[in-house]
């Protein structure tokens, strides 16, 4: 597949050199979504501020609560560049199985795998906003008992945040990172019996 906005390759100009040095840590190379981005240095310093807030501590959400939404997004977006992404560098710190990754990918909430009902609203209100755009009265229930009013704005956010990360590098045709998985990579999670 070839790009429709080539990333920007090594040497970069120098107004963009030092902001997609500090969005990668020490000594790593910028993926292609952040040299995508940097043929718009403007904007590339926007996102990496949020960007920055949403892959930090400061956000309400954990780690697990975060790549949940994340992974479930960049699926149902069909965004395999970003999913891959985040399955590669966070899954594995987030605890989740190849079972769950395999679930988040092609599954649903009701998955064996999922046995934390905090796992399974997550994916819940994911593929709600995904669908309707809104999270009806009955699952807003069930999600103001498990989450704060602070984590449900993050979550909500997030999950935006997620599905325009996903049309950026859909509609850019961007290539995968060297070595990313792919969604075919992941089976398929077992069904849960009655």
């Amino acid at each position: 597949m070839t790009a429709r906005i080539p990333p920007l390759a090594s040497p970069y100009p120098p107004e963009v050199a030092p902001v997609l040095r500090r969005m990668m840590p020490p000594g790593e190379e910028p993926i292609g979504l952040f040299r995508t981005y940097a043929h718009n240095v403007r904007l590339t310093e926007a996102l990496h501020a949020w960007g920055t807030y949403q892959l930090s501590r400061q956000l309400s959400l954990g780690l697990r609560d975060r790549e949940i939404v994340i992974d479930r997004t960049c699926a149902l977006c069909g965004c395999e560049y970003e999913w891959s992404v985040h399955i590669a560098r966070f899954a594995p710190r987030a605890g989740l199985t190849a079972t769950q990754v395999g679930s988040l990918t092609h599954g649903t909430s009701t998955d064996a795998c999922w046995t934390a009902e905090r796992d399974r609203l997550l994916i819940e209100a994911t593929d709600a906003l995904h669908t309707h755009q809104d999270i009806d009265d009955a699952l807003w229930e069930r999600l103001a008992a498990e989450f704060s009013p602070e984590q449900l704005l993050d979550l909500l956010m997030l999950c935006g945040w997620y599905h325009a990360i996903s049309f950026t590098a859909r509609a850019t045709r961007l290539p995968l990172e060297p070595g990313a998985p792919q969604f075919g990579d992941v089976a398929p999670p077992a069904r849960r019996t009655p």
